[in-house]
């Protein structure tokens, strides 16, 4: 396995350890208050790996056609297992704005995987990666604000108040950057959806 393999393999494998810690941390011995900086952590970490493993596959050539697809669906499993773990417990998203992500990233995932098979490429777009960043962003905003929370200084009203609008302008950008691709890539796809 190379090393952008293993690390693309560990935002895979931190996707049910974020729900657990999230759910269930007193069951695993943390307390109120430590358990959104492990949380933090662990989104940093999905993060870094997501940058580091572009980074060493770029700088040792080992940047490869399954990487380009397997990379941008550990990135999208990771977000959706915080945006859907976010639906429940103290921030309780909607679930409609958590499906928003899920159906955007399930339909280029499903047309990058379709295009793969006949040979096309469909490599990353600018406003992916922006939407990566804003996606990002939202999670460590919410997860910041879990940290006055928990210290009683931030009313859960104005918790969850602050983490919807947040969620909601991110989802709207998501739905928007999904536009853009499909459009930058349509003769492509085109030509494909006629071959099934």
């Amino acid at each position: 396995m190379s090393l952008p393999f293993l690390l693309t393999l560990v935002r895979v494998i931190m996707s049910p350890v974020f729900l657990i810690v999230y759910l269930y941390y007193e069951k695993i011995g943390l307390s109120f208050t430590a358990f959104p900086y492990v949380l933090l952590g662990i989104v940093a970490t999905c993060e870094l790996t997501d940058f580091f493993d572009g980074f060493v596959a770029r700088k040792r050539n080992k940047v490869t056609d399954l990487g380009k697809i397997l990379d941008p669906m550990a990135d999208s499993i990771f977000r959706l297992s915080v945006f859907f773990t976010l639906t429940q417990g103290v921030i309780q998203l909607p679930l409609l704005v958590a499906l928003v992500f899920f159906f955007r990233d399930s339909i280029i995932s499903s047309l990058r995987t379709l295009c793969a098979l006949r040979g096309v490429t469909l490599a990353a777009r600018l406003s992916g990666k922006i939407k990566a960043v804003v996606q990002a962003t939202t999670a460590f905003f919410i997860l910041i604000l879990l940290v006055p929370y928990t210290w009683g200084t931030l009313p859960l009203e104005s918790l969850r108040q602050m983490s919807y609008y947040a969620t909601y302008i991110a989802a709207i950008y998501t739905v928007i950057s999904g536009a853009e691709y499909i459009w930058a890539n349509w003769v492509y796809i085109k030509k494909t959806l006629e071959r099934i």
